[in-house]
């Protein structure tokens, strides 16, 4: 009997863009389902944007544990029978950050939503940093619009919404609890800088940190008009597992 692949999303507070000892990236490989994965960079939200990619290339070019590339779809390079083997190719794609939004819009025009949730079912390994991570779930807290908002749109292959930036920057925790409280985005997950967290079919199976402070938060609404903060472990990377509870 054939075994049933493994669907995995991980959200990441970090990873190449910025931090410099590379262990949230590191992480991210340890979880693919080869030894030396062939990792695609999509900077989609960013616009393609060319220093984006080149701090891609620069980080991943010199790690001996993948095969990194990039797939550009403002300038796309292949045709639809291409896109598709190519992204079925890959074992980890790694999604950029930027608007979520225009994320979205874009990929639903080129078909990269529906071959994206095709891999997913295969067994790639799908991951990003903050529109990055916001894009894998049902909705999301964005600023895609300018103010901070929800954004009760995505992928859906993340049961709830996601909340990336959660301590860091001023305002995304109040608004994005307002959110879950009010209903306006389901329960969710608010991510710390410094923070990763996989998922599998769903479910959360480990949270990493590589700053010893950041924490991966669970958000839900009280039943009073408000909502519940529930900080869950992390390990610090470089340690051993812990149950995420």
């Amino acid at each position: 009997m054939a075994i049933a692949p493994v669907r995995r999303v991980a959200l990441l507070g970090g990873g190449f863009s910025d931090d410099e000892d590379g262990l949230l990236d590191g992480w991210v490989l340890a979880h693919a389902r080869t030894l030396r994965p062939r990792v695609c960079f999509l900077p989609t939200a960013s616009g393609d944007a060319p220093a984006y990619v080149e701090k891609f290339r620069a980080a991943f070019e010199s790690r001996t544990d993948c095969e990194p590339s990039v797939l550009p779809l403002f300038r796309r390079e292949f045709d639809d029978a291409a896109l598709r083997s190519y992204l079925l190719a890959q074992d980890v794609v790694y999604v950029g950050g930027g608007n979520t939004a225009n994320l979205l819009a874009v990929w639903r025009t080129h078909g990269v939503d529906q071959l994206l949730r095709e891999a997913y079912n295969r067994g790639t390994l799908l991951c990003g940093i903050s529109a990055g991570a916001n894009c894998w779930a049902e909705g999301s807290h964005t600023d895609s619009f300018g103010p901070l908002t929800f954004l009760p749109d995505g992928l859906g292959l993340l049961p709830g919404s996601v909340c990336p930036h959660y301590t860091t920057e001023p305002g995304r925790c109040p608004s994005y609890r307002a959110a879950v409280a009010s209903g306006k985005l389901p329960p969710g997950w608010a991510v710390d800088d410094g923070v990763g967290a996989l998922f599998t079919d769903g479910v959360l199976v480990e949270a990493v940190t590589r700053t010893r402070v950041a924490q991966l938060y669970r958000v839900e609404p009280d039943g009073h008009g408000g909502a519940d903060e529930h900080a869950l472990p992390c390990r610090p990377l470089g340690t051993s597992p812990v149950n995420p509870g």
